[in-house]
């Protein structure tokens, strides 16, 4: 049995991460991956974590050290001797090979009576660094593995009432679009009828999953038709009321980088799958929209007037304006 140790801070984890832990796992016949966190640093110490366990082969064992220890042997005089004593309390087995990308790993294979193995040190293979994607994530969108990339991606969410073109809109922006599943589980369980809280809750599961899915097959832009905001709201106007899971679903939820709401100055149209053109009713679902908008202190921008074509350009411009003012 052949064990292999790879360490890093993974800010974020990229594909030359990715490329060492596939070379190290086809080299040992177990391999541990130490992710190590500290509360001072700028990407949030579980969700690299996250973005590591998602990201290697399943055989690939992956632990989190979350401690504020030296960093570098001109901190401490026993720097090696405190990181030896770290490191076996999360691998107690001996450890055959260590396994990295920069020149410590000669000094810390040492310190572990284990054999060195530099992988790629000159970026030849995988020329990317965690600060050139910390700088400008959308210029080195390839070298973002599927799991990091809707933490680094500009998601824009169309809400609004029935008929006031979001789906039309989405889909004539020109990004990849996650599209509402809601009228898809109206189709298929409801028929526009005997709504229950249970529907709601598998909703709003069922669109959480495959945007997730599909934010990390899209660009650094994507365009979300509705979300559980509008969930919420539509659970809101059919039952009189939000179901508690609803809310706990929101309290653990992504939300989209920002929103833009469509008001119902368009005319109503029934495709078949509509429930009411009443203009009040419209008009109380816009204000609930708006309220939980508040709520959640969501960012948005409201898109007006009758113009078909006039709300297709400020969507455009309103989309332009926020991915280019992302990081």
């Amino acid at each position: 049995m052949r064990r292999g140790f790879v360490l890093g801070k993974f800010m974020p984890f990229h594909a030359g991460h990715q490329f060492l832990c596939d070379v190290a796992s086809n080299l040992v016949d177990e391999l541990t991956v130490l992710v190590c966190t500290r509360d001072c640093e700028p990407i949030d110490g579980q969700r690299r974590f996250d973005w590591v366990s998602q990201s290697v082969r399943r055989n690939v064992r992956v632990v989190h050290l979350h401690r504020d220890i030296p960093q570098e042997p001109a901190e401490h005089p026993d720097f090696w001797t405190i990181w030896k004593a770290v490191i076996a309390e999360y691998h107690p087995k001996p450890i055959d090979t260590v396994f990295g990308s920069e020149t410590y790993v000669t000094k810390l294979a040492e310190t572990l009576d284990a054999a060195p193995f530099i992988v790629d040190l000159p970026r030849d293979s995988v020329p990317i660094s965690a600060r050139q994607i910390r700088a400008n994530p959308a210029a080195h969108w390839d070298f973002i593995p599927p799991a990091v990339r809707p933490d680094y991606q500009t998601r824009i969410c169309l809400l609004g009432p029935e008929s006031t073109g979001k789906t039309t809109l989405a889909n004539a922006l020109g990004y990849p679009v996650i599209p509402e599943y809601g009228r898809s589980y109206d189709a298929q369980f409801r028929q526009g009828q005997n709504w229950t809280a249970a529907d709601f809750i598998a909703l709003s599961q069922g669109h959480i999953a495959l945007r997730r899915e599909i934010a990390a097959r899209s660009g650094p832009v994507c365009i979300e038709d509705t979300d559980l905001i509008q969930t919420m709201a539509w659970a809101d106007f059919l039952l009189g009321k939000i179901p508690e899971p609803l809310l706990d679903i929101a309290a653990g939820w992504t939300a989209a980088t920002h929103y833009i709401l469509l008001t119902p100055d368009v005319p109503w149209t029934n495709d078949g799958t509509r429930y009411t053109g009443d203009s009040a009713a419209r008009t109380r679902f816009l204000e609930c929209l708006i309220t939980l908008l508040n709520r959640y202190d969501l960012r948005y921008d409201v898109i007006t007037g009758a113009d078909w074509a006039a709300r297709t350009q400020s969507a455009s411009k309103l989309v332009a304006d926020i991915s280019r003012h992302q990081p």
